[in-house]
């Protein structure tokens, strides 16, 4: 090998080793970048809301487009069958309650009682693809405005 041949390659891995070191970091700039924005993303993860609206099972409030149940016994016959209840809203929003404990349980338990009827709701909602769900802190009937 010649002396310029061995310059040659000293200066190609030069550049390298350079390009390198400028690149590393650049890569640990970006994923600190990625992961405060994801940590951004999920800081509205919980966030605790008052949702009113109507008490219903989920088949009826997707297959029938119902903006009000047809009635209380239906919601109870649907929700005793096994169809997990929700809440609609009056803009047609959709909580599906949930539990926040592993393993997880139904929560019709918690809104049977109000099957069919309105109800005031508090808890953490957490939104997902397109879903909303609420884990249920404190739930009552509507208060019936005048």
């Amino acid at each position: 090998m010649l002396y310029s041949e061995i310059r040659l390659e000293f200066k190609t891995l030069e550049k390298e080793v350079l390009h390198m070191s400028i690149l590393k970091p650049v890569r640990i700039a970006i994923g600190v970048c990625v992961f405060a924005a994801l940590l951004a993303a999920g800081s509205d993860a919980g966030k605790s809301v008052t949702v009113n609206g109507y008490v219903l099972d989920s088949a009826c409030a997707f297959t029938k487009g119902l903006t009000k149940p047809i009635s209380a016994q239906c919601a109870q016959a649907c929700a005793k069958a096994g169809s997990p209840l929700v809440i609609l809203t009056d803009k047609g929003d959709i909580y599906w309650p949930i539990a926040d404990t592993t393993p997880s349980a139904s929560q019709n338990e918690k809104l049977l009682p109000f099957a069919g009827e309105r109800v005031s709701a508090s808890g953490k909602v957490y939104v997902r693809g397109g879903s909303t769900a609420i884990v249920i802190e404190k739930i009552a009937a509507e208060a019936v405005q005048k």
